[in-house]
C-alpha cells in the first residue's frame, strides 16, 4: 500500500511538474467574453434551467479536444498541417476544399480575437467610466504586443512563462467569480437542479439560446492550438531551453520580424515514438479533461448562476454593461468592480489564445513559417477595423451586438473544422505506430468513439440550420 501511495505522488508530482498546461491554455478558449455575453443572456432569461445545456456543451468540448490532443501527441503533426498533407497533392481538392478550408479557419481566428477585444474592451469601459468604447478598443488592442517577450509557444518546446501567466489569468477569473457568487443570493437547491436535463429547452425560445450555448463553448481555434502544443516533447523540454539559449536571442527576434520562411512539409507517415506517446498521451489528456471540467465549465456555469440570482427570469435578456449594472445596485460596487476585473482577465487572456492559434493556423495549412509578431499582428489588426469601426459610428448597442454576431459565426465554422478531426483521429493508418517487435499499436477511435463523434457532428450541424432559419425569420 505504501509502495502504491508513492507511486501515486510520484506521478502527479511528475505531472505537476511536467504536464500541466496546455490543458489551462485550452481551456481558455471555453470561457471568453463570448461565452459570457451568452451564460448572462441565458441566466437572466432563463434561470438556472439552462445549467445542464452548459454542462453538455463543457462536456462536448472535453470530447473534441481530447480528440485534438491525441492526433496531435500520436502523429506529431498538428491539425493545421494535417488537412494540408490530405488535401495539397491534387488539384481539385486543394482549391475546392483546402483554400476554403483555411478561409474558413482563418474566419473563425478573427471572429475569435473580435469577441475578446470587444470583451476586454468592455471591461476597461466599466472598470474606467470616463472612457469611450472605442477608446477601450484601441487600448486593449495593442495587448498583443505582451505577447512577444513569452516567445514562441508554438515551437518544439513549452514557453512555461507564456504558460504560467494564463494560468495565472484563470485562476484569477476563478476567484473572481467565487467571491461575486458568496456575495449573490443563490437559492442552490433551484441551481443544482438546473444540470438535470428537461423539456424546457422547447419551450420560450430557450432552444435558441441553448444553441447560442453550444456555439460559444465549443471554439474551432483551440482545437488547432491543441493539437499543436500536443506534439511538444513536454519530459526533456527544460534540457533543451538551456541548451538553446543564447544572450543574443531579442536581438535576433527582433531582427526577425518580418521574415518569413518555407516549412519542410510533414509526411503522412509521420508519428512520433511509442515511448513518447506513453510519456505524454495520457497526462495530456488527464490535463484537459480536469482543466475543462474544473475551470471551464465551472466558471461558464457560474456565470449563469450570477445572471439567475440578480435578474429575475423575463424576458429581457442582460447584457454586459447591464450585468455590471445589476451587480452594482443588487450586490455592492467591489463586486461589480470584481466582475469587471474578471471579464478583463478572461478576455486578456483568450487574446493571447486566439492570437497565437492564428499562427498555428497560417503555419500548417500555408506551409509558410510567418514571424510569430507579424502574424500575431495581422489577426489583431483584422479585428480591430469591425470593432473600432462600429464602436466609433454605433457605441454601447453595436458591440452588443457585434460580440453575439461573432459567436454566430464560429458556430457556423466549427462543423467544417470537427470533420476532418473526427475523421484523422478514427483512421487507423494516421494514428498507428510502430512498436518495437514491428507491429503496430493502434490509437484510433474506436467504434462507439466514431459513432459519438458523427452523432456529435450531427447535432452541431442540426442546430446551425435552426440558428440560421431562425435568423432568416426574424429579418
Amino acid at each position: 500500500m505504501a509502495i502504491t501511495v508513492k507511486s501515486l505522488s510520484t506521478t502527479l508530482w511528475i505531472h505537476a511538474k511536467k504536464h500541466t498546461g496546455v490543458g489551462l491554455v485550452c481551456a481558455v478558449a471555453y470561457f471568453d467574453p463570448g461565452n459570457w455575453g451568452v451564460d448572462l443572456q441565458a441566466g437572466s432569461s432563463y434561470g438556472y434551467r439552462l445549467l445542464f445545456v452548459v454542462l453538455l456543451a463543457g462536456l462536448i468540448a472535453v470530447f473534441f479536444q481530447v480528440s485534438s490532443h491525441r492526433l496531435g501527441c500520436v502523429t506529431g503533426v498538428d491539425l493545421a498541417s494535417h488537412c494540408r498533407v490530405l488535401l495539397y497533392p491534387r488539384p481539385l481538392t486543394r482549391y475546392f476544399l483546402l483554400y476554403p478550408l483555411y478561409t474558413i479557419s482563418e474566419t473563425a481566428i478573427v471572429a475569435t480575437d473580435l469577441a475578446e477585444l470587444l470583451g476586454s474592451a468592455i471591461a476597461l469601459c466599466l472598470l474606467f467610466p470616463a472612457l469611450e468604447i472605442w477608446h477601450g478598443v484601441l487600448i486593449t488592442a495593442f495587448d498583443v504586443l505582451l505577447i512577444l517577450a513569452f516567445g514562441d509557444p508554438l515551437r518544439g518546446r513549452p514557453v512555461r512563462v507564456f504558460e504560467v501567466i494564463i494560468a495565472a489569468l484563470v485562476i484569477a477569473v476563478l476567484i473572481c467569480m467565487c467571491i461575486i457568487i458568496a456575495r449573490v443570493n443563490v437559492h442552490w437547491p433551484d441551481a443544482f437542479l438546473g444540470y438535470v436535463p428537461s423539456k424546457y429547452i422547447f419551450k420560450n425560445g430557450a432552444l435558441y439560446t441553448s444553441v447560442g450555448i453550444l456555439g460559444a463553448t465549443v471554439m474551432p481555434h483551440s482545437l488547432f492550438l491543441g493539437s499543436a502544443l500536443a506534439t511538444q516533447d513536454r519530459v526533456t523540454a527544460q534540457s533543451v531551453e538551456k541548451e538553446e539559449e543564447k544572450p543574443d536571442m531579442l536581438r535576433q527576434r527582433i531582427r526577425s520580424v518580418f521574415r518569413m520562411s518555407h516549412i519542410s512539409p510533414p509526411q503522412t507517415s509521420t508519428s512520433n515514438s511509442l515511448s513518447f506517446i506513453r510519456l505524454h498521451l495520457y497526462h495530456g489528456i488527464a490535463d484537459v479533461v480536469f482543466s475543462l471540467l474544473c475551470f471551464a465549465v465551472v466558471i461558464n456555469s457560474l456565470i449563469l448562476i450570477l445572471a439567475s440570482a440578480i435578474h429575475p427570469a423575463t424576458a429581457h435578456s442582460a447584457s454586459l454593461f447591464d450585468a455590471y449594472d445589476l451587480i452594482r445596485t443588487a450586490v455592492s460596487p467591489s463586486a461589480a468592480t470584481l466582475f469587471a476585473v474578471a471579464l478583463l482577465f478572461s478576455g486578456q487572456s483568450s487574446s493571447l489564445i486566439a492570437t497565437v492559434a492564428g499562427q498555428a493556423v497560417s503555419e500548417g495549412f500555408l506551409n509558410i513559417r510567418l514571424s510569430p509578431v507579424f502574424r500575431r499582428l495581422i489577426t489583431r489588426l483584422l479585428s480591430l477595423v469591425p470593432a473600432l469601426t462600429v464602436a466609433i459610428a454605433i457605441g454601447r448597442s453595436g458591440i452588443d451586438t457585434l460580440l453575439v454576431a461573432s459567436q454566430v459565426v464560429l458556430s457556423i465554422v466549427l462543423p467544417f473544422i470537427v470533420f476532418p478531426l473526427l475523421w484523422l483521429t478514427s483512421h487507423k493508418r494516421v494514428m498507428s505506430v510502430e512498436n518495437d517487435n514491428g507491429g503496430s499499436v493502434n490509437f484510433s477511435n474506436s467504434i462507439p468513439t466514431i459513432l459519438l463523434g458523427a452523432a456529435v457532428w450531427l447535432l452541431i450541424v442540426t442546430a446551425n440550420v435552426y440558428v440560421l432559419v431562425n435568423l432568416g425569420m426574424t429579418t
